[in-house]
């Protein structure tokens, strides 16, 4: 007994003395780190971040929409954006996530994820624990709900181009379709672990190409296959209430906040600087658009600074993690005038009606925001570390901007042929004379 004694107590100084010389002697390479904890700081502000974000969809965008269509519209266009808050919270439950943000599978993994989080499988177990690879400092439930938020508004926007002339159940059709084919695909591709965008060094920091040109070229598309408004041209189609507009578009940038600073998922520095820029491009490109506007109409419109702040709000979206204040300026600046120009002008050259403008807006603010981030990325905040900012990211850049162009623009176009081919897009001239609120709906404003 007394030499067991003897042999355990030799045992256990041996172990000691390993462990010992293993710390002092380990390479510091070798050494593990530490595992990740959860912040309650972090998760805090990401449940602030997610509430904000939704805002932006339900009340905001949906008032900003429903002020600049006709009276008889105006029912019709807030339904769209409650149904798809609705909707692709479902989708997104379904798969929507697992497809955007899961590894993927073997030779897949670069374009598209997996089905390990169908129905959001295995969430639950995993709660309380940190390591998440995209947030490791808050749980995988509160990341999942913010990026949830993005996926609800980026369809949403879409309504802009197709206002006063989509059937109700076809809008339905599409953006279900539209969520699983075009957006959580380019989602994987930028923003996940495994995305071949990202892993090229296409930097978009909260959403410029993944939300903003993805909609907007897809809202073009809307446009062109349903056609022109009844009446377009030729008609008063002026808006019913532009204060509704100028509440929405507040609402949307108080929200903005949480898209853009949101997307640091931390409540840290870079937060900080995402939000100040945020907030001197979007008060820049409302100036720039109210000069424009005031240099070629002689008058500044309340309209016209709203949708100029929104489309700063655009660009500085895929920047706002990467530039300096002083760059923010110009990216506001630029968009703010460009935007108003190809809203106005280049619309009516072209002869499509983007009805809300999103193409204006959200597709051309979006590749302004993500060309110029290439221009003006600072260097400190690029996440690869290894791409320099500058000029050499602007090449990333344009691949970005590319491949969302062709994939959504193509992607939408084929959905909008299948559902017309099938269901039909449009209502009828009768029920669009009528107005979408009664005949869609059966209600009215008093």
């Amino acid at each position: 007994m007394k030499r067991l004694t003897r042999l355990r107590a030799c045992g256990l100084w041996s172990t000691a003395l390993a462990a010992g010389a293993a710390v002092l002697f380990a390479h510091p390479a070798l050494a593990a780190s530490p595992p990740p904890k959860l912040s309650p700081g972090d998760t805090a502000w990401m449940l602030t971040s997610t509430a904000l974000v939704l805002m932006m969809t339900i009340p905001g965008l949906a008032l900003f929409y429903a002020g600049m269509v006709r009276k008889k519209n105006v029912l019709a266009t807030i339904m769209q954006s409650f149904a798809i808050t609705c909707l692709v919270t479902l989708t997104w439950w379904f798969a929507g996530y697992s497809l955007a943000f899961t590894d993927g599978v073997g030779a897949f993994k670069p374009y598209i994820g997996d089905l390990s989080r169908f129905l959001l499988n295995g969430m639950g177990a995993t709660y309380d624990k940190a390591g998440f690879e995209l947030a490791p400092t808050i749980p995988e439930s509160v990341y999942m709900m913010f990026q949830m938020t993005f996926a609800i508004i980026t369809p949403a926007l879409i309504c802009g181009s197709f206002a006063d002339r989509m059937k109700f159940s076809s809008m339905c059709v599409f953006m279900v379709a539209w969520s699983l084919l075009i957006y959580s695909p380019i989602a994987h591709w930028v923003w996940s672990a495994t995305g071949w965008e990202g892993a090229l060094g296409v930097e978009d920091y909260a959403g410029g190409t993944v939300v903003h040109i993805n909609a907007g070229i897809a809202g073009l598309m809307s446009a062109l296959v349903l056609g022109k408004r009844v009446g377009y041209g030729s008609e008063n189609m002026s808006p019913y209430n532009v204060a509704y507009a100028v509440i929405g578009a507040a609402l949307l940038w108080v929200g903005w906040f949480g898209f853009n600073a949101g997307s640091a998922v931390t409540s840290g520095p870079r937060a900080g600087m995402a939000m100040t820029v945020t907030q001197i491009a979007t008060a820049a490109a409302a100036m720039g658009w109210m000069f424009a506007e005031w240099i070629t109409k002689g008058k500044p419109s309340v309209l016209g600074i709203a949708s100029g702040a929104v489309a700063g709000l655009v660009a500085i979206t895929p920047a706002s993690g990467f530039v300096l204040p002083t760059p923010s300026v110009i990216i506001g600046l630029v968009a703010g005038v460009l935007c108003y120009f190809s809203s106005t002008s280049m619309k009516h050259a072209f002869g499509y009606d983007d009805s809300l403008d999103t193409f204006g807006v959200h597709c051309i603010g979006g590749i302004i925001g993500a060309l110029l981030t290439g221009v003006f990325a600072y260097k400190g905040f690029v996440s690869a570390p290894q791409l320099p900012g500058g000029m050499a990211q602007f090449g990333h850049q344009v691949i970005g901007v590319l491949t969302a162009l062709i994939y959504s623009g193509l992607g939408s176009l084929i959905i909008l042929k299948v559902i017309d081919a099938t269901m039909g897009l449009r209502v009828n001239s009768e029920e669009e004379r009528e107005g979408l609120d009664i005949a869609l709906h059966g209600e009215q404003l008093g």
